[in-house]
């Protein structure tokens, strides 16, 4: 019986050896032809991440790898180009990756906060007040993506010491707020001392 089995396979071995041996070929070719476009892709991919790190301005189109989408993000964080920088981030964010994504928004959130904080320092409350708020959104969505991301958590506590959220406050009409004046806190403390 086995030895039947084996004549048989033999002579489909011989009958189909030059049809088999020709598909194993086209196969191997094919698999070749795939992982050296893909070589090739992650060779300019990182050609491109190396001039964005040395300050050269290179385009990087959506569809790109999202290493290189990240560069081009911190590319724009470090510049202060904070709305093409936010463009980038919803690429990455389209591109499924987890960790591109939650360190996409913390590099925007970063450039938010140091912005806002240069408004501090230039007693320009009103204006660091809104990004204070949108650094703090980006790091909770990088905080969502990974939620074990440790400089994410700690800017993000230090975002949430410089403007207070309040939801305890009421609005009755127009610009009156009702609240305890015991209660009451300023958005961004000018210089705080000890803790709160």
């Amino acid at each position: 019986m086995i030895g039947g089995i084996r004549e048989r396979l033999l002579g489909i071995w011989r009958a189909q050896r030059s049809m088999l041996l020709v598909g194993l070929a086209v196969a191997l070719l094919f698999a070749m032809t795939i992982e050296l476009v893909q070589w090739r892709r992650a060779i300019a991919a990182n050609d491109t991440i190396d001039a964005l790190r040395a300050g050269r301005n290179i385009e990087v189109e959506d569809g790109a790898p999202p290493e290189a989408l990240l560069a081009r993000v911190a590319f724009f964080t470090k510049r202060g180009e904070l709305d093409q920088a936010r463009t980038l981030v919803e690429a990455l964010d389209r591109s499924g990756e987890v960790e591109p994504r939650a360190r996409g928004h913390y590099l925007l959130a970063n450039a938010l906060l140091r912005t806002a904080l240069e408004h501090i320092e230039k007693s320009e409350l009103e204006a660091a007040n809104p990004l204070v708020n949108l650094s703090k959104r980006e790091y909770r969505r990088a905080l969502q993506l990974n939620p074990d991301y440790w400089d994410a958590k700690f800017n993000f506590d230090v975002a949430a010491r410089l403007v207070r959220d309040f939801p305890d406050f009421e609005r009755k009409s127009g610009d009156e707020l009702s609240a305890d004046p015991k209660k009451l806190w300023t958005d961004i403390p000018g210089k705080p001392k000890g803790l709160p």
